[in-house]
């Protein structure tokens, strides 16, 4: 597995000759191994080449008669092996879902009664969609339906493509439609992403002392792009990644200088600040006191108590 913190994230102008929607093989362009991300929605068809893909945090088969559906900013990777054969389907939020305003980082959010169409999408993580010959084969016809159109635009083919992409995911829906619908039950994408964040606090909490903890390592460790870990943060604990870092540090120094007689430099060191006048600053910004003066004060006041 490659490092995930510095994978890249591309655009549509990036992987794609058009800004809508996009169909290949892989002579088109070479099948992109490494993990990334992208700002698009994306479909994977394996006709040919048993592998796996990573997708998130888990890794899952993808053998041939299997496809893959992709979220934007999902981290993943495909590794295709030698003569495979395989179609790529990129296609942007507005083209499949033009009436929803929806940010991209909230689409696992949105109920499949609103938009059933994020079904496969959603739950990647969770199923495999290897279909069976017959239900295979249908899906290949959509396929190079698809493929002849967007080769000649002309004026309705868009529409006429996003009909046939949208026969293809409604045949999976209905082929899938029970464990969607116990998967929307039980909330899988808030799980997914309780365990994602869960990651990242412990990355957090290990990583502490370490002055280059940053927001990048910390979405690594969670398998999140630092937009998207960003993002969840705010709507679920309402801070940002430095201020949750923060918090913890002056946790840990309130601890350290209450609960022992190491000098102010030391607990500076182990809280993660490599310079012990910022360290004492930003103390006295949170609690009013530098430090030093911190401890002695509560120790003042401990022994007014205890006698």
């Amino acid at each position: 597995m490659h490092s995930v913190s510095r994978v890249p994230t591309y655009g549509m102008q990036q992987r794609s000759e058009r800004a809508d929607f996009y169909i290949r093989d892989e002579q088109g362009r070479p099948a992109e191994t490494a993990l990334h991300r992208h700002e698009y929605f994306q479909v994977q068809v394996n006709l040919g080449g048993d592998t796996v893909q990573h997708i998130g945090s888990v890794q899952r088969p993808f053998p041939r008669n299997a496809l893959a559906f992709i979220l934007p900013h999902r981290l993943h990777m495909i590794p295709h092996p030698a003569n495979s054969h395989f179609m790529v389907i990129n296609f942007s939020q507005t083209f499949l879902l033009p009436h929803l305003q929806c940010d991209p980082m909230d689409l696992e959010e949105v109920s499949i009664a609103l938009a059933p169409e994020l079904s496969p999408f959603r739950f990647q993580e969770h199923l495999d969609f290897i279909l069976g010959q017959a239900d295979f084969e249908r899906i290949c016809v959509l396929v190079r339906q698809m493929r002849e159109l967007d080769a000649q635009r002309q004026f309705g083919s868009r529409e006429v493509i996003k009909g046939l992409l949208l026969q293809m995911i409604g045949q999976v829906c209905m082929l899938y439609a029970e464990p969607f619908s116990r998967l929307a039950e039980d909330n899988a994408a808030q799980a997914s992403r309780r365990d994602a964040l869960g990651r990242m606090s412990e990355y957090v909490r290990k990583h502490l002392a370490d002055p280059d903890l940053s927001l990048t390592k910390a979405a690594a460790a969670a398998y999140l792009s630092p937009t998207y870990l960003s993002h969840w943060l705010r709507k679920e604990i309402g801070k940002t990644f430095s201020e949750l870092v923060l918090e913890r540090r002056m946790h840990a120094a309130r601890s350290l200088l209450l609960g022992g007689s190491k000098p102010v430099g030391e607990v500076a060191r182990l809280c993660g600040f490599a310079d012990e006048a910022y360290f004492s600053r930003r103390f006295r910004q949170i609690h009013g006191l530098p430090p030093g003066q911190f401890r002695r004060r509560q120790l003042e006041v401990e022994s007014s108590v205890a006698s």
